[in-house]
């Protein structure tokens, strides 16, 4: 099995930040969606950038914005990779993608198909729970199977939805995603994260991991 990666998202503070990527984060989200209890300042995002450094795996997520408002805020926050939430279509994505590693999410609710995602070929793919008025950081958990089944559509799989240090074991044995993405799961608060909480999640990916390669027969 290969190395599966690890968001944090939601972090608002460049402590956080610091510590998501000492304890073995290979990706850390700054939430632009102002309705969201994690949302983050543009300027307080350039700060945790500038402090993680240009490969810190920043990634700004993004509810319905158009590709300008995106480009602005990326622009002054100094981010190469964007997650986008809502409507997104085929052709805003194409657009971005050529100057952002982009990500876009879907949600695994009643009209969800996982065919739908071979639209967006040139992209990364999330599949999150769905929640009738938020964009992550639910707590809920995801369809399983869907994901699992959306993998054979997407380049690169990002599996969301309510995962925490007790069941990520199991999403990754079920999904078999290219990463995990965790919000929630590591908070003591919405957006404070839970330092200890961020290493046993850690900790959890990769045993599940080792667990994976030794089931593989030689």
């Amino acid at each position: 099995m290969t190395r599966v990666q690890i968001k944090i998202c939601g972090v608002t503070n460049v402590n956080d930040a610091r510590a998501c990527v000492e304890l073995g984060a290979d990706f850390i989200g700054l939430n632009f969606y102002r309705q969201s209890p994690r949302y983050i300042d543009a300027k307080v995002a350039r700060q945790i950038v500038k402090t993680l450094g240009a490969d810190g795996g920043a990634i700004g997520v993004f509810v319905n914005e158009n590709a300008d408002s995106i480009r602005e805020t990326a622009s002054a926050v100094g981010l190469r990779y964007i997650q986008l939430h809502g409507n997104s279509s085929p052709e805003l994505v194409r657009d971005l993608a050529a100057e952002f590693r982009v990500i876009r999410a879907f949600h695994t609710h009643g009209q969800f198909r996982p065919e739908q995602v071979s639209l967006f070929t040139n992209c990364d793919v999330l599949i999150d729970a769905h929640h009738p008025h938020l964009h992550g950081g639910t707590g809920r958990t995801c369809d399983w199977q869907a994901a699992r089944a959306a993998l054979a559509y997407a380049r690169f799989l990002f599996l969301s939805g309510g995962l925490d240090a007790q069941n990520v074991g199991s999403a990754i044995e079920t999904v078999a995603p290219h990463a995990v993405d965790v919000c929630s799961g590591v908070e003591s608060a919405p957006g404070a994260k839970d330092h200890q909480g961020i290493k046993d999640f850690v900790a959890a990916v990769r045993n599940a991991e080792q667990s994976a390669r030794a089931s593989v027969p030689h």
